[in-house]
């Protein structure tokens, strides 16, 4: 499967070849913040598989899982992009929002449960982590 995408203003496109590894909606306070208070949704797949044309900013905290996250976003109009984890060099996260439709991605799994504010709505459906999940399984090379 290849997925297209890019950022609001158009100045970031990415390509994605294959699929991916996880789909999860994060609860954690940094993705609250710049999820506007709701959280993130993001697709995990294999950094190799992602391609970029375009200029993105990063800005990395230790966060409470204790690795260092680095966070990219476009550098015109500040979408959120991408984050990596220090733990899984291999792997990327990349957010749902700016995949084009229709990519038929959707979360199977809420993390970070424990950081959600008392009027979240999760979905009994799902999974759920009260923090850190295991990792996916490792891109198959």
């Amino acid at each position: 499967m290849v997925y297209t995408g890019r950022c609001a203003c158009g100045a970031v496109e990415v390509r994605i070849d294959g699929e991916p590894l996880a789909v999860r909606q994060c609860w954690c306070q940094h993705c609250q913040k710049i999820a506007a208070g709701g959280p993130t949704h993001n697709a995990v797949f294999p950094t190799d598989a992602i391609m970029t044309d375009g200029i993105t900013a990063s800005d990395s905290y230790v966060a409470d899982s204790g690795n260092t996250l680095t966070r990219s976003h476009c550098a015109a109009c500040g979408t959120p992009m991408f984050s990596a984890s220090s733990a899984r060099p291999q792997m990327r996260v990349v957010r749902l929002g700016v995949l084009d439709q229709p990519h038929g991605l959707k979360p199977t799994a809420a993390i970070w449960t424990s950081e959600a504010p008392d009027w979240a709505i999760l979905d009994p459906a799902m999974e759920q982590f009260p923090a850190q999940p295991p990792a996916p399984p490792a891109p198959q090379s």
